[in-house]
């Protein structure tokens, strides 16, 4: 599964860690608010993107293919197909393929987030700091290749709640 056009970026030893990700812009500098860029990456095999904190925009992670491990704020959690790791403002992430033999697919897609919203789950929350409406949300994501767009990656999300 090939999502990206052209050549992409070849970065090495990212944030200190091992081996080679190619880097696709799938927004080729277009404007798309609020996501600021959606990135399809492929981290070579036992590769290691080293530990690096989110400083400007909020931003989620999804597994294509090949497996490995994503640690977030130091905690390991098994990522690949379908795997959905959501980084908020702070976080740390790092990124590691197990496969020996295997690329690891993924996309990046960071978003401004409108801060007058963090304020309202702030004003939400009862006293014990848990949200009042004890509801959890769920998101789907969803990136295929459109022949009607020349092959350009399509990713669409939506959130609903319970």
């Amino acid at each position: 599964m090939q999502i990206g056009h052209g050549p992409p970026f070849v970065r090495e030893s990212l944030f200190g860690g091992h081996g080679r990700v190619l880097v696709w812009d799938l927004l080729r500098g277009r404007a798309a608010p609020p996501f600021t860029a959606v990135l399809s990456c492929v981290l070579e095999e036992k590769g290691h993107v080293g530990r690096h904190v989110q400083q400007e925009y909020d931003e989620i992670v999804v597994g294509l293919t090949g497996y490995g491990e994503a640690r977030v704020d130091g905690k390991p959690q098994p990522f690949g197909p379908g795997a959905v790791v959501y980084l908020p403002l702070g976080s740390a992430l790092e990124l590691t393929n197990e496969a020996p033999d295997k690329e690891l697919r993924y996309l990046i897609i960071k978003a401004t987030r409108d801060r007058s919203e963090d304020e309202a789950v702030v004003e939400a929350e009862d006293a014990t700091g848990e949200p009042e409406s004890g509801g959890e949300s769920e998101l789907e994501i969803v990136a295929v290749d459109d022949p009607e767009r020349d092959g350009a990656a399509v990713v669409a999300g939506v959130i609903e709640d319970d």
